[in-house]
């Protein structure tokens, strides 16, 4: 039996049928936002003049806040829930990655 605590709003109510409803725009956009703004991530990592760089961050920008306001967006209308999170488990992951620290090169740079 999964206990996990849903944080969710109340759903909007849309109409079902085979056309796109404002749900079905809404994921759609949000799942290209998080592809364009991967895709941007990794041109950013490899531009290797400044001016491009410094376009391509702009692009990168304005579609990563594109992406936070559709998520808003759709957690407001219920149609995005998250997990809420197991303390327990936290605590055990932060321990997990803490641990990976004295791999770093240059010390222990987590506090």
């Amino acid at each position: 039996m999964n206990n996990q605590q849903k944080i969710q709003n109340p759903k909007t109510q849309v109409p079902e049928s085979p056309t796109m409803n404002d749900r079905d725009l809404a994921n759609d956009l949000l799942s290209m936002e998080k592809y364009m703004t991967a895709s941007y991530s990794t041109a950013l990592n490899e531009a290797s003049h400044d001016s491009l760089y410094q376009d391509l961050l702009s692009i990168f920008t304005e579609t990563q806040n594109q992406q936070r306001q559709l998520f808003e967006l759709m957690f407001q209308q219920g149609w995005y829930s998250l997990e809420a999170a197991d303390q327990q488990k936290i605590q055990q992951s932060f321990q997990q990655h803490q641990s990976y620290s004295n791999q770093f090169p240059y010390g222990n740079i987590i506090q």
